[in-house]
């Protein structure tokens, strides 16, 4: 369940980081206000799976994924440029987040 919870923060993160650029500045009420819904409902989400996954790689995980979907989907859908230096920088985010996932909890 803590992992489902996880996700739903992880899907609403990205949904509000994407209202967030197309809110042009919180000038734009619809995006903007979905913009403070999917947050709310990301941090709530957020907070229950961290009854029982552990801050570091629950947060890891959140930001790697964040981070890789929502570069996605900055060049997909806002046409946004990233070089061959951000790419490399991408993968080495997802190199760690798997590292921190397979071995950062010594008690699990």
């Amino acid at each position: 369940m803590e992992y489902l919870l996880l996700g739903i923060a992880i899907v609403f993160e990205i949904l509000a980081s994407s209202m967030l650029q197309s809110s042009a500045g919180f000038t734009k009420l619809g995006p903007s206000l979905a913009c403070i819904l999917f947050y709310s409902i990301c941090f709530y989400a957020f907070s229950k799976a961290l009854l029982k996954i552990n801050l570091s790689i629950a947060y890891a995980s959140w930001c790697a994924i964040g981070i890789v979907a929502t570069t996605i989907i900055s060049i997909c859908i806002f046409n946004q440029k990233m070089s061959a230096v951000g790419f490399l920088g991408i993968v080495l985010i997802i190199i760690g987040c798997i590292l921190l996932n397979l071995y950062g909890n010594p008690h699990g």
